[in-house]
């Protein structure tokens, strides 16, 4: 068996090129994983599963052609998807999952997340986060026209880059300690998220146990998945 794990596509309808990029990774892969985690933030922005652009219509069916197929795909939320609901999910085939969500995978102990909730020293991010995933605010965003969702989400985007761009970028990476208390208190041997756009695999020593903290890449010019088998798992870095 083999296993894929992507995060942070951030799809676009104005940039074409990442689009491909990732209908070609679909078309690539569909013989060779069994399994495949999106673990957040697939497209930059998600308005509502009303959204029935071009650009929606092609990520959404190349998505149901590949599920078709047999693979296992599974999807957790991140920052800028939050939210895709359930009709995204049957169109495509999808399978959501919460964040986090821990399983086995070839004898270890395995936890998935998008990762924003491992930032804890980012205090405004998690009130911003609290509030807009209130059932109200979700209510009264969805009862407006796609229009004024799309520009109130480009309004509260460009907001984001510019307190973003201020702030000391250790508050946008993750806690260390948050990581480790994580990993003590769900006695997980890998956890792997994205986020934070810093692809790297960590080590870190919890008690007398060794664990692993797989953090996949965001995807621009290149792409990044993290694949495992029977015989280990490796972070790859392909050109898109």
């Amino acid at each position: 068996m083999s296993i894929g794990f992507i995060s942070d596509l951030h799809l676009s309808h104005d940039n074409v090129s990442l689009t491909r990029g990732f209908l070609s990774f679909l078309d690539n892969n569909k013989d060779s994983l069994d399994q495949l985690y999106i673990l957040g933030d697939l497209f930059e922005i998600w308005i509502g599963d009303d959204d029935q652009s071009d650009f929606i219509q092609i990520v959404k069916n190349a998505l149901k052609q590949f599920t078709e197929l047999g693979i296992e795909t599974f999807f957790l939320h991140g920052n800028r998807d939050f939210l895709i609901g359930d009709d995204f999910i049957e169109d495509t085939g999808l399978k959501f999952i919460p964040d986090p969500f821990i399983f086995e995978i070839f004898g270890k102990r395995c936890a998935v997340s998008h990762g924003d909730n491992f930032c804890t020293l980012d205090i405004e991010y998690h009130n911003f986060k609290k509030n807009v995933r209130s059932s109200q605010w979700k209510s009264e965003f969805l009862s407006q026209s796609l229009q004024k969702r799309n520009e109130v989400a480009s309004s509260m985007r460009e907001t984001s880059k510019k307190k973003s761009s201020n702030k000391n970028v250790n508050i946008m990476d993750v806690e260390i300690s948050s990581v480790e208390n994580f990993l003590s208190e769900t006695n997980v041997d890998i956890l792997i998220h994205g986020h934070t756009h810093k692809p790297q695999i960590h080590n870190h020593k919890i008690n007398d146990r060794h664990c692993e903290r797989i953090v996949l890449g965001d995807w621009d010019d290149n792409g990044w998945c993290l694949r495992f088998d029977s015989k280990g798992h490796t972070l790859e870095k392909f050109k898109l």
